[in-house]
């Protein structure tokens, strides 16, 4: 419920917002939070990679169920920081915006993923002069001409996820 509630916020908050496209000065330092956290990540900083999260973070996986808050995605993570081998994520594209009170950005990015190129999206706040990854979400791209192809490796597993979620109502 409170993953909803912020999401109702966030909608709220940006309907209410013209979008700017972001100055330069704050668009270098939300790329840069967003370049040292894929780094943190592929360095395995396991510290640093958290610390550039705010505590309410939400990170959204490529996985249907991979929809954590910010502790939940540290156990999930630990044991690859651990075994030194996380994810290794650059951005190769990226648009960013602000509010017009720029204190939240919201952006998205191509990424050269080991699995090939995904998208990444999200929300950053600025708490105490500095920009934090809020919400994050991971998208594994799919070109058109192979849509069919991939829906139906996943027919499958979704179906029976889908009836999962379903019960739970």
């Amino acid at each position: 419920m409170k993953r909803v509630f912020t999401f109702l916020f966030l909608i709220l908050t940006f309907a209410s917002c013209k979008t700017y496209q972001a100055a330069p000065a704050d668009k270098k330092a939300i790329g840069k939070t967003l370049d040292d956290w894929h780094k943190a990540a592929a360095e395995t900083q396991f510290d640093t990679y958290f610390s550039l999260m705010t505590d309410d973070a939400i990170f959204i996986g490529t996985d249907a169920t991979e929809n954590w808050n910010k502790e939940a995605f540290k156990n999930y993570s630990k044991p690859y920081f651990d075994k030194g081998k996380a994810w290794n994520f650059t951005s190769i594209q990226r648009n960013i915006f602000l509010s017009k009170d720029k204190k939240i950005a919201w952006f998205d990015e191509l990424l050269d993923t080991q699995m090939k190129i995904c998208r990444g999206s999200g929300v950053l706040k600025k708490e105490n002069g500095k920009w934090k990854i809020a919400h994050y979400v991971l998208s594994i791209t799919i070109p058109n001409d192979t849509a069919d192809e991939v829906i139906q490796l996943k027919t499958k597993s979704d179906d029976t996820l889908i009836e999962k979620i379903k019960a739970k109502k």
